[in-house]
């Protein structure tokens, strides 16, 4: 990517423009190992090494971070009253301002995606891309073979006359509560809850596994996140 150094150096945190361009004046800018006291120069954040203060600098133009949601915690930027899972996040990724890929409900747990790249949000939220969104869920009642048909017909969420599309439900254990997988390719509100609500069940526990091609890393405890490695960079950019 071809940026300004005031600009670049700005952008990881580093300072202000002004207070990037009186450092370069200062003899505190280098590229590719020579002074640069002209902090507009354009430079090559793949080709050039920049470095600020004898530290090379990193260009990050957009971050992509995986967190193990967890309960209690609100899929928000902010909020007046709860804890956010922006506040879970450290100060060096926050700089980036990352906002949550959709949303988790407060009380569910699981995989949810933090990104500052709006196209990516865009591709994994659009109705139109239906992107498959798989969920380990508990429920009160005995799920049947007549709830997996309903699920797989669409379920008439009531409140708002709207038919979800084609869902997946699958019995993992039967019985008091049951347990299951459901797959969803939409984002309605609440939606996997009211969907068991429209089967006269109720949802005790709600984790998510995978959305899209991004599977919850099991080694990540409750709270916990970490980058996307490269790997799964590309199986989204597929």
């Amino acid at each position: 990517m071809k940026i300004r150094i005031d600009k670049m150096l700005s952008g990881v945190g580093l300072g202000s423009r002004k207070e990037i361009k009186q450092d370069a004046r200062k003899g505190n800018v280098k590229v590719n190992g020579i002074v640069e006291k002209d902090s507009s120069r354009i430079v090559d954040t793949d080709t050039d090494e920049v470095k600020y203060k004898n530290e090379t600098v990193k260009y990050v133009q957009h971050i992509y971070l995986m967190m193990n949601k967890p309960a209690g915690v609100v899929s928000a930027t902010e909020d007046n009253y709860d804890r956010t899972v922006v506040d879970l996040l450290k100060e060096e990724d926050k700089f980036y301002a990352p906002f949550p890929v959709g949303r988790l409900d407060k009380d569910t747990e699981g995989l949810l995606l933090l990104t500052n790249d709006g196209q990516l949000t865009h591709n994994l939220l659009s109705p139109k891309k239906h992107v498959d969104k798989l969920y380990y869920a508990e429920v009160e009642e005995e799920v049947t073979e007549e709830d997996v048909k309903a699920f797989q017909e669409g379920i008439l969420l009531t409140n708002e006359n709207y038919k979800t599309l084609p869902a997946k439900l699958e019995i993992i254990e039967a019985g008091y509560p049951s347990k299951c997988l459901v797959t969803i390719k939409e984002g309605k509100f609440h939606q996997v809850k009211r969907m068991f609500n429209a089967v006269n069940n109720e949802v005790i526990y709600l984790k998510r596994i995978s959305m899209g091609p991004i599977k919850l890393d099991d080694k990540l405890e409750l709270g916990e996140y970490r980058h996307l490695t490269v790997e799964e960079l590309e199986l989204l950019a597929d």
